[in-house]
């Protein structure tokens, strides 16, 4: 046996294994994340909402203060822990509320909000929807960190066995033309070369998804490394400082931020004791205004007893290597033509997984490779085609 044959051979495992220990989890990534794609949509047909007042371009938004006094009306015993501009209604926004200033963030409620008029819309209770339930199976299974961390294992696994599919398929493929398929063969050859040509057609989309993917489940940690790194840089000098017992002007807050960093929009604000600001901080996130730039933010702090402006800089390369690999993965960026063709090749990926599932379950059935099969099957078609 030379170097090369035992070499591939080596890759041959690699291929086996990685895929055989992921294929389930991605399977069912891949079958969560499809409607996914989809969420806006879907969301729209399948649950009503109130609509906010239609204005005339260029109307400006309600004061700040008065549409927050309005939400926390609405919400009584709780406390704002972000200020969130909608990305898919311009005309609104959400008021994020907890129990108390130090709760899970990610228990919160969200009160719908009109941004022009103030008034309160609607609090939908999105943890009973579909794609909330799609969203959750998709990130972590429903197991919080250790199930988002396990995802990303199984997408490096995944991404490993796409690598290893690359270097198996040129010597597999060297006697037949790219693209193949035998249609007159058995069952097993056809599925092979199915999952062979959608493999390597696939090869740079299941390769940017899937190490999107992985990246998306580091979210927690990314995050807490800036919190604990550049969050904590800029607000070292007021870490002893209380929060404040009133606050000023969230309005005014906002308008020294975006004055502060001009050509960018205001996307969210965090309240100060929350987990993406100081104790005595204002943190107002900037992105943006092209599709890619509109996934980055900006920080920028605002004392929260003097409404002056402490610091402002741009987030470090792993959090924005995060913002940008988020709608990247679901190919939410370029409209609804990006999201036909995200859909269609997840679809494509469900084939490759389904078929080399198959491929292997055939193996445990006969107790016979594939290789070992075709073989055997193009020995017995040779020898029919032959003249007696």
């Amino acid at each position: 046996m030379t170097a090369a044959t035992r070499s591939l051979r080596r890759w041959g495992i690699v291929h086996k294994w990685t895929s055989l220990i992921c294929t389930v989890f991605m399977l069912l990534l891949c079958i969560t994340g499809l409607p996914l794609i989809f969420h806006e949509e879907i969301d729209d047909v399948l649950h009503s909402s109130v609509k906010a007042a239609e204005v005339p371009p260029g109307t400006p938004p309600a004061d700040l203060d008065r549409l927050l006094a309005n939400a926390l009306a609405n919400a009584a015993g709780r406390v704002p822990h972000f200020l969130i501009w909608d990305r898919d209604d311009p005309n609104a926004m959400f008021v994020s509320v907890g129990p108390t200033i130090t709760s899970d963030p990610s228990k919160n409620t969200l009160i719908r909000m009109d941004l022009h008029t103030g008034a309160f819309l609607d609090a939908p209770d999105v943890t009973a929807r579909f794609t909330y339930i799609m969203l959750k199976l998709h990130t972590d299974m429903f197991a919080g960190l250790p199930g988002k961390l396990f995802l990303g294992l199984m997408g490096i696994l995944f991404c490993t066995a796409v690598i290893s599919g690359i270097v198996v398929y040129a010597p597999s493929m060297r006697k037949l033309n790219f693209g193949t398929y035998r249609a007159r063969r058995t069952r097993v050859v056809r599925w092979l070369d199915i999952h062979n040509l959608a493999g390597i057609l696939l090869v740079a989309w299941t390769l940017v998804v899937g190490f999107t993917g992985v990246i998306n489940t580091w979210a927690d940690l990314v995050l807490k490394m800036w919190q604990f790194g550049q969050l904590a840089e800029m607000t070292s000098q007021y870490r002893d400082r209380p929060i404040p017992e009133k606050l000023t002007s969230l309005d005014a807050a906002v308008d020294v931020a975006a004055k502060a960093v001009p050509g960018m929009t205001v996307s969210f604000v965090a309240f100060p004791g929350t987990v993406f600001s100081s104790k005595s901080h204002y943190a107002v996130f900037l992105r943006g205004e092209t599709p890619l730039t509109s996934r980055l933010l900006k920080p920028a702090l605002i004392d929260a007893e003097t409404g002056k402006l402490t610091d402002t800089r741009d987030m470090p390369w792993y959090v924005s290597t995060l913002f940008i690999s988020q709608p990247l993965h679901f190919g939410d960026y370029g409209g609804m033509p990006l999201k036909v063709i995200w859909a269609v090749l997840d679809v494509l990926t469900i084939v490759i997984l389904w078929t080399g599932l198959y491929l292997w379950l055939r193996r445990r059935k006969s107790g016979v490779s594939v290789e070992r099969s075709i073989a055997n099957a193009s020995a017995v078609e040779n020898a029919a085609l032959k003249p007696s």
